[in-house]
Order: C-alpha cells, then sequence, then structure tokens
C-alpha cells in the first residue's frame, strides 16, 4: 500500500523549530513527526512512501526504517496550498494511496482503521476535536477543519468540510488530515484537479480565492457535490495537530502510549 504525506510548506508558526529544518523533522516526544507518522503507516500496511517535499526538503530524513521512502518535489511550495502540493504527486495516485498531512502526530489504531477501510474515500474525523482547542490560543476553532455528516442509508457521510465551511455547533467532528483513497476515489480527485486546472491556477475554487491556494478540504467538498462518499472513520482523540509553538509545548506529553 502506498502513502503519500504533503511535507511542502515551512511552517512558519512553529517560529525557530522550523529555521534549520523543514515542519515534519520537529520533534515530538523526542521523536520528529515524520517518524511517528512513519512506524504508524508502516504497521498500517504501507510499504512504500512518497514525500511531497519543499521548503529544506534536503534536510528530511526517513529515520532508516524499513519502508522506502522517495521524494516528489514541489519546486513552488512558498506559493501554493496543500492541494496543489499533493498532486504534484498525481502520477503516483492511480492504485490508491493513504494520504497524510505531514504536521500531524497520531495513534497507531487510527492509521490502521483508515487502511482499512474499504470506502473509495475515508477521512478520520475526531468526534472530540474540542479538546484539543481547550485553551487553545494561537490557534482557534476558526482554523479547524471541522465536518459536517449526514446519515444516509448506506451509513454516515462526510458532506462538508473545512475551515470556517461547517459552524462549529454542527460539526460532527475535525478532519484530521489522514485519509485513504481508493484507485477510485484517486481517479476523482484528479478529476476534480484537471477540471479545476483547466479553468485557471488563478481562478477562485471552493472557498480559496485561487486554485493554487487550495485546501485538500476543498476538492473534496466537490467530490462530495460530484455524488462521491465520503466516508468518516470516526475517533475520540489520540492525535494532534503541530501547528504553532504552543501546540508543540502542549503534544509532548500526550503521544506516549500510541504507537
Amino acid at each position: 500500500m502506498k502513502a503519500i504525506i504533503v511535507a511542502a510548506g515551512r511552517g512558519r508558526r512553529l517560529g525557530p523549530e522550523t529555521a534549520e529544518i523543514p515542519k515534519c523533522m520537529v520533534a515530538v516526544g523526542g521523536r520528529p513527526i515524520l517518524h511517528r507518522q512513519l512506524a504508524a503507516l508502516t504497521a498500517a500496511g504501507a510499504d512504500d512512501v512518497v514525500i511531497v517535499r519543499g521548503y529544506l526538503g534536503d534536510r528530511i530524513q526517513s529515520g532508516g526504517g524499513a519502508t522506502p521512502v522517495r521524494f516528489v518535489e514541489n519546486p513552488e511550495w512558498a506559493s501554493n496550498n496543500i492541494l496543489t502540493s499533493l498532486l504534484y504527486a498525481e502520477h503516483e495516485m492511480a492504485d490508491g494511496f493513504l494520504f497524510s498531512y505531514s504536521d500531524i502526530v497520531f495513534a497507531t489504531e487510527h492509521a490502521r482503521r483508515v487502511a482499512a477501510s474499504s470506502a473509495d474515500v475515508a477521512l478520520v474525523v475526531d468526534r472530540r476535536w474540542q479538546d484539543a482547542y481547550a485553551g487553545r490560543v494561537l490557534h482557534p476553532v476558526s482554523e479547524a477543519e471541522l465536518v459536517a455528516v449526514e446519515e444516509t442509508a448506506d451509513g454516515p457521510r462526510v458532506r462538508r468540510v473545512g475551515k470556517r465551511v461547517v459552524p462549529a455547533e454542527q460539526a460532527a467532528g475535525e478532519f484530521i488530515g489522514l485519509a485513504k483513497l481508493s484507485a477510485a476515489g484517486a481517479a476523482a480527485l484528479a478529476g476534480v484537479w484537471a477540471r479545476a486546472r483547466a479553468r485557471g491556477m488563478d481562478q477562485p475554487f471552493g472557498q480559496a480565492a485561487t486554485l493554487r491556494q487550495a485546501y485538500l478540504s476543498d476538492a473534496l467538498n466537490q467530490m462530495a457535490d460530484d455524488g462521491v462518499a465520503l466516508v468518516p472513520i470516526f475517533i475520540d482523540g489520540g492525535w494532534r495537530e503541530i501547528d504553532t509553538e504552543e501546540d508543540l509545548g502542549r503534544a509532548h506529553a500526550l503521544v506516549d502510549g500510541w504507537d
């Protein structure tokens, strides 16, 4: 199984932590974020990992694990966002893949559960998302990728996801940035991307002012509108996003026992 990790951005809000290394190499509880991810993804069945790199990409180290790591370059990392960064690896997607943001740490069990999903698109959604925002000053709820879920005859489906898209009181949880796309799901994503690119990289897309600044959530919402079933994999904590120095300080004591 292939995994793709988007690790191109700098992570300015981590301050001096990313002055000489990319965000994914910042240590949480004594181990780089990336190494924690690789261990969890490998345990979930990933045997091929592709990392989309940009800022200080040559300083990304795989940690010497058993899973092969390959790189795809995002040469315009400073002017684009997650969706564009991911689609630099479009040629790696045809058979389906696990996907992860590069700034999250998560329990191995979460990776196993999403990897085991038979859905064309499966998104890990934290129902206890509010716990992470208690006392969290530098990353407010308005920046959470909250999820609206509707019940269907085939089970719950994600209807909307993203920052400032779903009111907090209507949220079923927060998309943590860990997902799985089957071959069909990957083809649907590629189709959304192709249509959007045909309109132009500087045209609005979803909630983004331009396609180049779009988030993955903008594409997921379009896929939902196109009739693609987005299946939530519900969890109750056991992960953290490392976006700010505050997040980093709070996360160190949480990660023990997640392996």
